[in-house]
């Protein structure tokens, strides 16, 4: 699947292609990659960086490497969907560091999060101590992943 990148040019599609798969290209090897010199390719990175269009570069980890090979996917319903009710679970949910993800969802549930532990009992700890316990949480329901088939990049 093509990625969508309305309204930049066929050079700053490049560039973009280019960092979401190797975020580590110097601006040289990145000239070089998408057919401009240093001077101007150093000019649109610097301008898709300020626009908002790139928000940062990151490491890429072994999740198993650093013990936290153990996914679980969790669907949590709220009991106020207020706007300050989801801003209080939105703060609380930031200072979990097991979630790696949280998204709102337009469903029969309110939230899906992924949660990252060593294991099993690990998380059924996050899950009983931080997550149940997470501002106008009602109930969650847990989807334990097998195997990752795809999680990042294109």
């Amino acid at each position: 699947m093509q990625k969508d990148y309305s309204g930049l040019d066929r050079f700053d599609a490049a560039i973009l292609r280019e960092l979401s798969t190797e975020g580590r290209l110097s601006v040289t090897e990145l000239a070089r990659r998408i057919g401009l010199s240093k001077s101007p390719t150093q000019a649109r990175l610097r301008r898709l960086e300020d626009d908002g269009v790139i928000l940062g570069y990151r490491a890429v980890l072994n999740p198993v490497r650093i013990g936290a090979a153990h996914v679980a996917f969790v669907e949590v319903k709220l009991s106020d969907t207020r706007e300050a009710a989801l801003d209080a679970f939105n703060a609380a949910v930031r200072q979990v560091p097991e979630i790696e993800e949280c998204h709102l969802i337009a469903g029969g549930f309110d939230y899906l999060i992924k949660v990252r532990t060593q294991d099993i009992a690990a998380y059924r700890h996050v899950l009983a101590e931080r997550i149940s316990s997470l501002p106008h949480v009602t109930s969650t329901s847990t989807h334990v992943a097998m195997e990752a088939v795809k999680e990042t990049g294109p």
